[in-house]
């Protein structure tokens, strides 16, 4: 049994990442309880299902990266549509009143 490509983890929807990121640390917890009782054939299973784990957790990590992105795009977007650009304001008595400096 070879080990899982991530291409594979990258097309699934969030839902089954999820739900496959459960079920892979269900995977390891009875690993861990089969080693425990030493009824463990397969110890290769340990370095499988980790590194299975470990690319679902990496999509996962991404597709949130890339969700509070686009969420903080959106919010600078809707602010600065929401505020125009301030003018600025230059009076006609602080241009004439200028400050002069004495040597």
């Amino acid at each position: 049994m070879s080990l899982t490509k991530i291409k594979e983890a990258r097309e699934l929807s969030d839902a089954e990442v999820a739900e496959q990121i459960l079920a892979v640390k269900r995977q390891l917890m009875e690993l861990r309880l089969q080693q425990a009782t030493g009824r463990m054939e397969k110890p290769h299973l340990f370095k499988h299902a980790k590194h299975r784990l470990a690319q679902l957790m990496t999509v996962e990590r991404e597709r949130q990266i890339v969700a509070e992105k686009e969420a903080t795009e959106k919010l600078a977007a809707s602010k600065q549509v929401a505020q125009p650009a301030p003018t600025p304001a230059v009076s006609q008595e602080s241009e004439a009143a200028e400050p002069t400096i004495a040597q």
